[in-house]
């Protein structure tokens, strides 16, 4: 008997809502994680919600407002994993609501939980809800800011331009002028190409304009009070720096060009071969989609919205120029690639191009499967979950044997048989892979031993050997100085932690090492047990009495 495709979207929605929350209780990932719960952590704890502190020092590269969500959580549900995720978790989930509200005006509910589907299991969108960052907290906001946007121009309705100008100006407090990047591209692009002139010259716009101005306020006046008010304080190596300039221009216009203080290096295909693993298992859905959608419109075929093409195709092509370049910049579209994809999927009737894509599908599953065999075999966890195990096989059996019968529903077949193995993979990563590897991620592990061992002990650290784990994980004050001179200013007991080679000066022995790697950069050398202890650095603790 089959299942009806209503209950079997409900199943794969249930999975892909919860593959998503598989991260939750994770230690957070170093060292940008780390970095961004210490710096909330830092507002809950002192109440200080305008000037953000990262390592002891004033700190510039990015705006508040993840940091404010995130504090926020802190003081309702306490300092945990969890309670730095969940804000993040929630951003993401209410972005796959408003893709299903706008493909489901835009086109049909069918693509409408298609989209919700292909966006919750894009492979780069569930790593973000583990490794959390502003991304996902963007993707909801972008899209949200997008559709009511779309509304306003429906409805006229002014409660539909204060929510779009409301979600747009938190996507600036977020990123900064370039999250308006989509939302410009998605909505200028739709009204420019259907000839709506009076819509583009609306005078609404400057209401959207002095809307955004007055939501980005308390961003504006942080940045003033914490930098501009004092010109003294050394940011980036220097004095005299504006925290208003960077927000409008060194943090984005900078970046770009490659003339600000945080520099990077471009390769124009660099979101193009990004795409093709964080977009899994949907990439190559997507990418033949995108160009159909191209084509077409080179024939001036003219599709149902423009949306999602000129939000997709002109934040691609800006990014791809950009010289400062990191795969989760693509996540803030993705809604747009789920949208494209699965309106491609949906209109796609013939009976060979259905049959090349269930096959590419069934490849990319067996692929996953295989990868994640490979991966445990090679990297052997000390430990197994195995009920974990047990579940992530009944998932993989489920890719070969549950749609076995679906012979007229080939789309469901595409759709599950993705679903099924991303959502094993994924939680073969949370469950299984992760547990073991922040084993070694020494600043928490050190952390941990301190808070258990030499609770409420002062510790110091070196810059720029610090630790962003330790930071967030520690119970007991941090103090982070230049150099080993400057202990001899510090009042005693006091707990030195040091990485290995730091420490020649040292003449008593560490109460403790631990193994430290930076797991955000794994290697195939750290994989294989037989190579990794060459790979491992450590911190050393030394108790000053």
């Amino acid at each position: 008997m089959e299942i009806s495709a209503k209950r079997l979207y409900r199943f794969l929605l249930f999975l892909a809502i919860a593959v998503n929350f598989s991260g939750l209780f994770l230690i957070i990932i170093g060292p940008d994680g780390s970095l961004y719960a210490a710096i909330s952590k830092k507002i809950a704890l002192t109440g200080n919600w305008f000037e953000l502190f990262g390592n002891g020092t004033d700190w510039l590269d990015k705006p508040h407002f993840p940091f404010w969500i995130t504090a926020i959580s802190f003081k309702i549900f306490g300092i945990h994993y969890w309670s730095y995720k969940l804000p993040a978790v929630l951003f993401l989930l209410m972005g796959a609501g408003y893709t299903y509200a706008f493909a489901k005006q835009l086109y049909n509910q069918t693509i409408a939980i298609w989209s919700v589907l292909i966006l919750l299991t894009a492979q780069h969108i569930i790593l973000s809800n583990n490794d959390v960052r502003a991304e996902p907290y963007l993707t909801g906001l972008i899209i949200g800011s997008v559709y009511y946007f779309h509304r306003t121009i429906l409805s006229k309705k002014f409660l539909s331009l204060f929510l779009a100008s409301l979600f747009a100006a938190c996507a600036i407090m977020t990123k900064g002028m370039f999250a308006l990047i989509p939302v410009g591209a998605a909505v200028g692009g739709h009204l420019l190409l259907t000839k709506q002139w009076k819509e583009i010259f609306h005078w609404r716009w400057l209401v959207v304009l002095i809307l955004v101005m007055i939501f980005i306020s308390p961003e504006l006046y942080a940045l003033y009070y914490q930098f501009d008010s004092h010109p003294e304080k050394t940011v980036f190596g220097t004095t005299h720096v504006s925290g208003l300039k960077f927000f409008f221009w060194d943090s984005q216009f900078g970046r770009f060009f490659n003339t600000g203080p945080i520099k990077g290096k471009g390769d124009p295909s660099f979101f193009l071969h990004t795409t093709l693993w964080a977009f899994l298992p949907w990439s190559i859905i997507f990418f033949v989609a995108i160009f159909r959608l191209l084509k077409d419109a080179i024939r001036k075929v003219r599709p149902t919205e423009w949306y999602t093409l000129c939000g997709t195709v002109v934040t691609f092509l800006l990014f791809s120029l950009s010289r400062f370049q990191l795969p989760h910049y693509m996540n803030i579209v993705f809604p747009f690639f789920a949208v494209i994809s699965a309106s491609y999927l949906y209109n796609l009737h013939e009976k060979r191009p259905l049959k090349i894509f269930d096959g590419i599908q069934t490849g990319i599953a067996v692929a996953l499967i295989l990868l994640v065999a490979g991966l445990y075999l090679l990297y052997r966890p000390a430990e197994t979950n195995w009920l974990a195990v047990i579940l992530i096989l009944l998932l993989f059996a489920g890719i070969f044997f549950i749609p076995a019968g679906w012979h007229n529903r080939t789309k469901d077949r595409i759709l599950t048989r993705s679903i099924l193995a991303v959502v094993s993979a994924n939680l073969f990563l949370n469950w299984i892979f992760y547990l073991d590897l922040l084993t070694y991620q020494g600043g928490t592990t050190a952390a941990k031993y301190i808070n258990k061992n030499l609770p409420g002990i002062s510790v110091v650290q070196l810059f720029p050997r610090f630790s962003y784990t330790l930071e967030f994980d520690l119970d007991a004050p941090l103090i982070t100085i230049p150099s080993l001179s400057d202990t001899f200013k510090l009042k005693k007991p006091y707990i030195l932690f040091l990485q290995k080679g730091d420490d020649s000066l040292m003449l008593i022995k560490p109460v403790k090492e631990v193994p430290q790697f930076h797991i955000s950069r794994i290697s195939s050398k750290f994989l294989n047990p037989s190579k990794r202890e060459a790979q491992l650095s450590a911190f050393r603790i030394y108790l000053i009495e």
